[in-house]
């Protein structure tokens, strides 16, 4: 299945008083692993940039008064992200903003329903923690040294991270290779991750296997022609 994590940085809060967004990041993820394909853009936002906005995420006017305006990008974007799902961090935010840009363009407007908010899982995995995209990073023990300030396509690639953490954990290869991320962590979103989806998690197995058993997963293994765990180390 084909999804979209996607972040922006605007001036400010609210579209309705003004504010624009000045860039997009988005990364597609193709069965829960990301593809390296994505779409970011800077934008111009015909406007001003208040101090507090520019001391987030670093965008000055004077860097973004040649970027292109939003107009000229908005059916690229559109394109990129067709009708896969979306992956948010606070979706209503985001969404707000590109649905005020999308609606001045009289361009078809974005549904709230396609969004997967990252924040609302989070707090009901891990109620009274935090749940911004840096605590949850420190959570899962992935890398945010390259993020010295907000930035809509670094944030899309770390929310991707992230979300594949809070679905159960980036996998582990066939061969047995350790998932990138503490076994602590792990395990919480592993068993929220089943209560969150409605499913009974089973109980972990804490004593070997039989002689019978073994006998019988040999039998069944032998059975299996050029099987890769054969072969692992």
């Amino acid at each position: 299945m084909r999804e979209i994590a996607l972040d922006t940085e605007t001036t400010g809060l609210d579209p309705a008083s003004g504010h624009r967004i000045v860039e997009i990041g988005c990364v597609e993820l193709h069965g829960h692993i990301r593809t390296g394909n994505h779409f970011h853009t800077y934008l111009n936002p015909e406007r001003d940039m208040p101090r507090e906005a520019e001391n987030v995420h670093g965008l000055s006017a004077e860097f973004l008064k040649d970027k292109p305006l939003f107009r000229t990008v908005a059916r690229a974007f559109l394109e990129f992200i067709g009708d896969s799902p979306l992956v948010i961090h606070n979706a209503s935010f985001d969404l707000k903003f590109l649905n005020a840009e999308l609606n001045a363009l009289d361009l078809p407007l974005i549904d709230f329903a396609r969004a997967t908010d990252t924040v609302l899982i989070a707090r009901k995995m891990f109620p009274g923690s935090p749940a911004n995209l840096d605590a949850l990073c420190k959570r899962f023990a992935i890398d945010t040294s390259a993020r010295t300030k907000h930035g809509a396509l670094l944030d899309a690639e770390l929310l991707a991270d992230v979300y594949l953490e809070l679905k159960g954990g980036r996998q582990s290869s066939l061969l047995g290779k350790p998932a990138a991320t503490s076994d602590e962590a792990r395990a919480t979103a592993n068993e929220a991750a089943l209560a969150f989806s409605g499913h009974t998690a089973i109980a972990a197995r804490h004593f070997p296997p039989s002689s019978e058993e073994r006998a019988a997963h040999k039998a069944m293994v032998e059975k299996i022609k050029g099987a890769i765990w054969s072969s692992a180390s």
